[in-house]
């Protein structure tokens, strides 16, 4: 969560980084993906703050995070994501208000995290280095490990604890403990 003008620069260089972008502001045509996340971190930022100018700045970052996102079809809300999200395609991508991901969530288009059920609280935990598959969906009070990769059209509904797994199918199950890819990648170099 942005609580301080330190971590939201800290969110926003993570964030960068995962796309290999080096200006710190985007193009003034392409780069929507940096700006939406420009405008998600800045909302929330202004969310965690109090006062009236706050208030006043969070509705201003909340039109522009809602353009963006109706614009690449994603409904991304604010203070799930840790630090470092990359969402690698335009597309539909729909998660609930009281998810939580860890840092270096890499999402694709298609995906869905949601809730199961009428509690507010039937909602996904998401380690941090998790690789989420194009058409994955998950729900219910689940939790998932760090380093975890989840397949392609998934459909992830019970915990997987184990840190490094693989997990894909309908119900999803393990199949191999490899993990996420990219974070494998980086171990062997």
């Amino acid at each position: 969560m942005i609580r301080t003008k330190k971590d939201l620069k800290h969110y926003l260089n993570l964030d960068r980084q995962v796309y290999g972008i080096t200006k710190h502001f985007p193009p003034f045509f392409g780069g929507e993906h940096w700006k939406f996340l420009i405008a998600l971190r800045y909302e929330e930022y202004h969310a965690n703050q109090k006062g009236v100018y706050h208030k006043i700045l969070k509705k201003i970052r909340y039109m522009i995070h809602r353009h963006y996102g109706v614009k690449m079809g994603w409904d991304i809300p604010i203070n799930v994501f840790g630090p470092g999200l990359k969402i690698n395609h335009f597309g539909l991508i729909v998660v609930n208000d009281n998810v939580r991901v860890g840092a270096f969530c890499d999402i694709h288009q298609g995906v869905n995290i949601g809730q199961q059920g009428d509690l507010a609280d039937d909602v996904p935990t998401i380690g941090d280095n998790v690789w989420i598959g194009p058409g994955a969906k998950l729900f219910g009070r689940i939790h998932i490990a760090d380093e975890c990769a989840i397949g392609a059209n998934a459909v992830v509904n019970k915990d997987f604890l184990e840190r490094s797994t693989t997990i894909a199918g309908i119900p999803a199950k393990k199949i191999s403990d490899k993990g996420n890819p990219w974070i494998r990648h980086l171990k062997n170099n």
